[in-house]
């Protein structure tokens, strides 16, 4: 193993499908965390996909585009991008450390074969737990590969020189597929650092009052209502890993009594695309869309919600953690995950009493719910001061400064801790 020559940067390589200024949380993040390592004196690559091939700079950090003009969430698109990321890796220069994600699947495997080769140390940024996602996003894989994959995933892992996840539900499965606890480290996602610049809209009497000017800094308001409307914010993807059936039963129930309580979807996914569909078969009026929206108008966006709802799987439960919940919390706003009890997101919701969490198919509870932050003011703003804790502690900062110390300590072979 070669390590950095006295006097010489250390250098490192992120490897991850998605970077901006394509969607997804993840390419935002490796973005944040590029930056903040080219500050630190690294010498940054990132190595990434877009519809034409190609190498920008953005600072001092090198982007390397591999060209995947056309992506669907399939086994042959998702093998195609893995493949040409993996051959991109092994023609680059050496790089001291390596920085694997999740997207595509199994990426884990392809950056510890050229972390191998080359010489490098290898951290993994475990953001989905794969195989055992496929079943829960609708890939198809028989159980001979499911195996075969499996036992694949364990052996990158455990040869990885640290594992980092983004929960401890996570960890508890990892540590269960014999990867050694002194290999994993927990450090939390983070909101997009444009919500964490200012003080969170906090102007306000009590739930009710929600007429409010919502604008960005272009001075266009996000919302023209002639009426105001007590708001349900779903900012995200819409994946087969977040049903929303039971958001839709709640909205049904709520267009009968409650009309000025509006639920807005952000995002241009599959997933709404299907959800356009069922609101217009139902003709649900209390639903309404936006797309995404740029960065200037994020925080007013994020600031429209009264209150944030996160959908999840049961079957997710620490295999992914939704961003979803960060931005929330830097907007101090309650939070209401729809899905399990025993996940990452339920638990912060809990220790900060930021919301509630309410199950799969309950859908006359999660109704409730949102009639009790609607109509209760100490309701709504004992949520908002736990949100807003949670906010002020799952910050960028401290993530980030986490992973420079990690990633210090597996460069110079420090003694894991």
């Amino acid at each position: 193993m070669n390590l950095p020559k006295k006097g010489r940067k250390a250098s490192v390589l992120f490897i991850n499908r998605v970077y901006p200024p394509a969607h997804g949380a993840t390419g935002r993040m490796v973005r944040d965390l590029a930056r903040a390592f080219s500050m630190n004196g690294w010498d940054v690559t990132v190595l990434t996909c877009d519809v034409k091939s190609g190498k920008e700079k953005d600072g001092n950090i090198v982007i390397k585009k591999v060209k995947a003009p056309v992506f669907k969430k399939n086994r042959t698109s998702y093998l195609k991008v893995w493949c040409k990321l993996l051959l991109s890796g092994l023609f680059s220069k050496r790089h001291d450390l390596i920085i694997s994600l999740t997207d595509p699947p199994m990426l884990v495997v392809a950056a510890r074969i050229i972390a191998s080769l080359k010489g490098s140390r290898h951290m993994h940024w475990c953001q989905d737990l794969y195989p055992d996602l496929f079943p829960v996003i609708g890939v198809k894989i028989s159980s001979f590969w499911e195996r075969f994959l499996n036992r694949l995933n364990i052996k990158s892992l455990k040869s990885c020189d640290r594992v980092v996840v983004i929960g401890r539900c996570m960890a508890r499965i990892i540590m269960q597929k014999g990867i050694d606890a002194q290999k994993i480290a927990v450090i939390p996602n983070w909101p997009d650092k444009e919500l964490a610049k200012k003080e969170s809209y906090s102007h306000f009497n009590d739930a009710v009052s929600i007429e409010r000017e919502l604008e960005g800094v272009d001075g266009r308001p996000l919302f023209v209502d002639k009426e105001p409307k007590f708001r349900v914010l779903y900012a995200g993807n819409i994946g087969k890993a977040h049903p929303i059936e039971t958001i839709i039963d709640a909205a049904t129930m709520l267009s009968l009594d409650n009309p000025e309580i509006e639920f807005v979807f952000v995002g241009e996914s599959e997933g709404h695309l299907r959800l356009a569909r069922e609101r217009a078969r139902r003709g649900l009026d209390n639903i309404r869309f936006l797309p995404y929206q740029p960065v200037s108008r994020l925080k007013a966006l994020m600031e429209s919600g009264d209150i944030h709802i996160i959908t999840m799987s049961d079957k997710a439960a620490g295999l992914l953690v939704p961003c979803k919940l960060y931005s929330a919390l830097a907007a101090k706003r309650p939070c209401v995950l729809v899905g399990p009890n025993n996940c990452e997101i339920a638990k912060i919701i809990h220790d900060f009493r930021a919301g509630d969490v309410v199950a799969h198919g309950d859908a006359i509870a999660l109704a409730n719910v949102i009639r009790k932050y609607r109509n209760n003011g100490e309701e709504w703003y004992s949520a908002y001061e736990g949100a807003s804790q949670a906010g002020r502690i799952f910050v960028p900062d401290e993530s980030i400064a986490a992973w420079l110390q990690r990633a210090r300590d597996v460069v110079l072979g420090r003694k894991k801790r």
